[in-house]
């Protein structure tokens, strides 16, 4: 049975990268999103490899397991494919590319999938990530290391750990079946979108209910108003529904789409495969596929970082505890320079401090306990020094308390 529903495929340069190395494909029965990588030689070949080669099997199949069979020959073909490009143009050694790939047969979709692009489903108002990232970080947040959050701004979250790529003729791919029913609605994207744009806001975009189209134009522009500093490529599946049947001519975009072929450009010097670590410029997220012995040494990389985060966490927390303690002793010491008039039990005390307390803490304490009974003071003056009389020094306490002192007349 041929897909029913409607579909489209949209692919953007981004805001900082010069070309596109990503690559789409919207077809009859399948679609597919390839995030290229190797460096400005090499990410869009890959890519347009494995969508020109996989398009050719856009065909209704007898069954999931027969489609799920042609997917997993089709991206091994492809990884055959780019060891001899890279046999005959050894610039372009260390390119790949990541391969999200979804075939509907009757109601069930068949998955394949290797690297870091992204499988969503929507369905009945909520979003699931269906792909794993074969990733770094994605070890780290399995692993309990690091949280999910902390993913997304992990200094190694470019980092692959699986890729089709020239390195092995017997890439390693995700493939499974999922039942599928109407109105579910399937979003396949490269890390152009879903490192940018976060969960909340792609599930916001998607329960709008728009055409297909219009969805993926607006999850382009949220990519682009957050900076885009990647290839942009978004697929977009809706089973059914109450948009127009897919019909027409398969839709090609990005690098695939390039109409004179595939064109190897020149390679710049210096260029690294994924084994070469080197920093990362803004414009250019750089993947790697490492090896065994290199992913203990991000793992180590990984724990001296989050050793160092907990020593600055540490120092931190003690330099705030530092201030906080020298601005109460700096307070504190300020209180015992303030002075006022009240008193005790039955007489006129001189007290240094002030009026105040912080719980148990009581900020003043008697400096004078003067001869003065309150027996002695007029009305007025009991309840003035009842409520105390603030005093601007110690001097000026002293005269205060001299002005209540009775005269002899009035002894």
């Amino acid at each position: 049975m041929v897909f029913q529903g409607s579909s489209t495929a949209i692919s953007h340069t981004g805001k900082v990268r010069s070309n596109n190395q990503d690559s789409g494909y919207c077809g009859s029965s399948l679609f597919v999103v390839a995030d290229g990588m190797g460096g400005h030689a090499g990410g869009d070949v890959a890519s347009s490899l494995a969508v020109h080669r996989l398009k050719t099997i856009d065909e209704p199949f007898p069954s999931t397991a027969a489609a799920e069979r042609a997917l997993r020959e089709t991206i091994t073909d492809t990884a055959a494919e780019l060891i001899e490009t890279v046999t005959r143009k050894p610039e372009l050694a260390g390119m790949g590319t990541t391969v999200t790939a979804l075939m509907m047969v009757d109601d069930l979709a068949v998955i394949a999938h290797i690297g870091d692009s992204r499988l969503y489903l929507f369905r009945d108002g909520a979003l699931t990530q269906i792909t794993t990232d074969h990733t770094f970080v994605q070890r780290l947040v399995d692993s309990g290391r690091i949280t999910p959050e902390e993913a997304r701004y992990h200094p190694r979250r470019s980092v692959l750990m699986r890729v089709l790529g020239d390195m092995s003729p017997d890439p390693e791919v995700d493939t499974f079946i999922m039942p599928t029913q109407p109105g579910d609605r399937w979003l396949l994207c490269s890390d152009g979108l879903s490192g940018v744009v976060d969960d909340a806001h792609i599930s916001k975009a998607l329960a709008q209910d728009m055409a297909p189209a219009r969805t993926a134009d607006v999850l382009l522009k949220q990519a682009l108003d957050g900076g885009a500093p990647d290839n942009v490529t978004i697929v977009m599946v809706d089973i059914g529904g109450q948009h127009p049947m897919f019909a027409g001519t398969p839709t090609i975009v990005g690098s695939a789409s390039n109409p004179t072929g595939i064109e190897v450009p020149a390679a710049r010097p210096g260029r690294g495969g994924w084994l070469h670590l080197k920093s990362q410029a803004a414009n250019e997220p750089t993947h790697f596929e490492p090896a065994a012995e290199f992913l203990e040494e991000l793992i180590e990389e990984d724990r001296r970082r989050a050793r160092w985060r907990r020593i600055w966490w540490f120092v931190g927390f003690v330099v705030i505890l530092g201030a906080l303690a020298a601005g109460v002793f700096a307070g504190y010491q300020w209180t015992q320079t303030r002075y006022f008039v009240g008193t005790d039990d039955d007489s006129v005390v001189i007290y240094r401090g002030v009026q105040a307390n912080i719980g148990p803490i009581t900020l003043s304490s008697p400096y004078e306990d003067t001869d003065i009974l309150l027996s002695d003071l007029s009305i007025l003056e009991r309840q003035a020094v009842d409520e105390t009389v603030s005093a601007r020094s110690l001097a000026d306490a002293i005269a205060i308390v001299d002005r209540l002192r009775p005269t002899e007349e009035e002894e």
